[in-house]
């Protein structure tokens, strides 16, 4: 592996043997610094500030412990190896305990130097790939990417910066579209436990014969098909925060079980009565308010207590209309981007006609139909024409297939028909997506995945 000339400082007070290793290290593409003692080693790293630093252990004047020591307070990202003699491992194990990488002893062969000074290298990469890509979901899931200046939603930002840092169970309630996960992960990400595993669950999508085995997992042999041990949605957020999203959809036979792992903080397997602690935060959100699932013996009250010590509402895009326009322009912005288009923004007629759209399907839906139009825009700006029938005032078309001299195409024959079929079975079941979806005939995961594709929300 070549090191894109990586700048690395030998310290070694054996001149011949500094030499040889900076002599094959620069056949190896590094840029290389070499001192005779601890004092002068001291000197070179403060003005070149190289990424890794070979110190010999026992020097005279300043031995490698004391260099080590000092190269730690001043960069503590710098990565040190050590070289020793044989007699000397003791210390050398000791040396890695104040922050060295590796030690190396002597005689060794060049090539096994090379080799571990490229892992060691390897190694430091990865760390730092790590940390970008942490910073860089940080940055992603900052409540400062929900947008909204309204004080509907100023609230939410104040109750997420209060509970972040905590460890406060938290539900979530809003309407389908509404940014209930984007809450969820603003929590997780502006939390103690940001740097532990975040793990989602759509409790709307799963199965009701696989809720236990996929939230508990199971061992080898469990049941029919399990070939081998699978750790649940708990046990691979223990130590960070577990999304439950729709929690209102778990079945009732469920509730309890879940109850009990939030009490207790422990899980059992399927096949195993072996408990397992886990140390979850549980963030969960909720479509329908629980209070009235519990009114109607759908949810279990002493659940809801277990689950909502902080409650954080976010409101429908209807009751936040200030925030369409920012909103509309976040969107417009992103997908330019993606699109590599140049508009500059929309028409006062299209932001009329947002302002007085009742979005059923809320910010999602907002989402969705500026995603459309920078698709379609072939002007500097984004015009009605642009915009899908709904917003013209006619019926919906969620697959955008053009009308042929007034005839309407079977693709979206059947997507109004599937559109009208699903409210209606929503309607008769008062909102209940698993009565409605034994309505339809479809299992409940195909319902919600339409309810999705459509921006169709219990309320529309």
């Amino acid at each position: 592996m070549r090191n894109q000339r990586r700048r690395l400082l030998i310290v070694e007070d054996e001149p011949l043997l500094g030499v040889a290793i900076a002599d094959a290290l620069r056949q190896e593409g590094w840029l290389v610094d070499v001192a005779e003692d601890g004092i002068m080693g001291e000197a070179l790293f403060k003005k070149h500030a190289p990424e890794l630093v070979l110190v010999d252990l026992v020097m005279p004047q300043m031995d490698g412990m004391e260099l080590l020591r000092r190269i730690k307070a001043s960069d503590p990202q710098c990565t040190v190896v050590m070289i020793t003699a044989h007699g000397s491992v003791e210390r050398a194990v000791e040396a890695m305990r104040h922050g060295a990488a590796d030690f190396i002893t002597k005689p060794f062969r060049m090539n096994q130097l090379i080799v571990r000074l490229e892992n060691v290298c390897s190694i430091r990469s990865l760390r730092e790939q790590n940390v970008r890509l942490q910073e860089q979901l940080e940055r992603r899931y900052s409540f400062s990417k929900i947008v909204g200046k309204s004080k509907e939603m100023q609230r939410v930002f104040e109750l997420i910066r209060v509970v972040a840092d905590s460890e406060a169970s938290v539900l979530i309630h809003g309407e389908s579209g509404t940014g209930k996960e984007m809450v969820a992960n603003a929590i997780h990400y502006n939390s103690s436990r940001r740097a532990k595993p975040y793990v989602r669950v759509s409790c709307a999508s799963l199965p009701e014969t696989l809720i236990e085995s996929e939230l508990f997992g199971y061992e080898k042999g469990a049941f029919t098909g399990a070939s081998q041990r699978r750790i649940g949605r708990f046990e691979a957020a223990s130590g960070g925060s577990l999304f439950l999203d729709e929690i209102g959809d778990l079945p009732m036979t469920f509730q309890m079980k879940l109850l009990r792992v939030l009490q207790e903080r422990q899980i059992e397997r399927l096949g195993s009565h072996h408990p397992i602690d886990v140390d979850v935060r549980v963030i969960s959100a909720s479509l329908r308010p629980l209070e009235t699932e519990i009114v109607e013996g759908r949810f279990r009250e002493d659940l809801l207590f277990r689950i909502n010590t902080v409650t954080i509402h976010v409101p429908p895009l209807r009751d936040r209309r200030e925030d369409i326009p920012l909103l509309a322009r976040t969107f417009l912005e992103e997908f330019e981007r993606e699109r590599d288009k140049q508009i500059e923004g929309f028409t006062d007629e299209v932001l009329d006609l947002f302002d007085a759209y009742g979005w059923p399907g809320n910010v999602r839906e907002l989402q969705n139909v500026v995603e459309r139009a920078v698709l379609f825009c072939g002007g500097p700006r984004i015009t009605i024409e642009e915009l899908p029938a709904s917003l013209r005032g006619t019926v919906a078309e969620p697959p955008d297939v053009p009308e042929q001299g007034g005839v309407v195409s079977l693709v979206e024959a059947a997507a109004r028909a599937e559109i009208d079929a699903i409210r209606a079975a929503l309607t008769a079941s008062e909102g209940r997506r698993m009565e409605a979806a034994q309505l339809l005939g479809i299992s409940r995961k195909t319902l919600w995945e339409k309810m999705k594709h459509y921006a169709i929300s219990v309320d529309s």
